[in-house]
């Protein structure tokens, strides 16, 4: 997590922002063999710009990660799948999938169990569509699937 911050209110008035893509490009998902893109996301009105980061382990090829960025480098929201648990600051553990929200004087410090907006963890293509859900990424970019499961 970076050293920035933004008063809560700032914060969850970005996660409820309508965000767009910013053009047509088609995406390859990162893959079984790892990997990570970042894609650029604006606000209705253009005033905001966001990103949205996917990244897939290289190691272990399970495990991954989908972020929301505002700001450049404040987290919104970030989804960690397949991966060990987080311990939060109180010291209580959760377990993975976890989702990560931006909480003032924390940032990204806090996991919680997932919502049950989150339907299928097991199909990690929902799991992308269910994020930018939870973000309000109403337009989201255009991805070709290709071996992405």
């Amino acid at each position: 997590m970076s050293d920035a911050w933004l008063p809560q209110a700032l914060a969850d008035h970005f996660l409820s922002l309508e965000k767009h893509r910013v053009d047509e490009t088609l995406h390859n998902l990162p893959d079984d063999s790892g990997g990570r893109l970042i894609l650029h996301l604006r606000s209705n009105d253009e005033r905001e710009d966001f990103l949205l980061d996917l990244w897939r382990g290289g190691i272990n090829l399970k495990k991954g990660r989908y972020q929301n960025r505002a700001r450049k480098t404040i987290i919104l929201a970030r989804l960690d799948f397949e991966g060990a648990p987080h311990r939060n600051p109180d010291d209580k553990e959760i377990p993975c999938p976890h989702l990560h929200v931006y909480r003032e004087g924390y940032g990204d410090k806090w996991a919680y169990p997932l919502p049950a907006i989150f339907s299928d963890v097991d199909d990690k293509w929902k799991l992308l569509r269910d994020f930018m859900d939870y973000c309000n990424i109403v337009r989201p970019p255009l991805f070709n699937r290709g071996l992405f499961s």
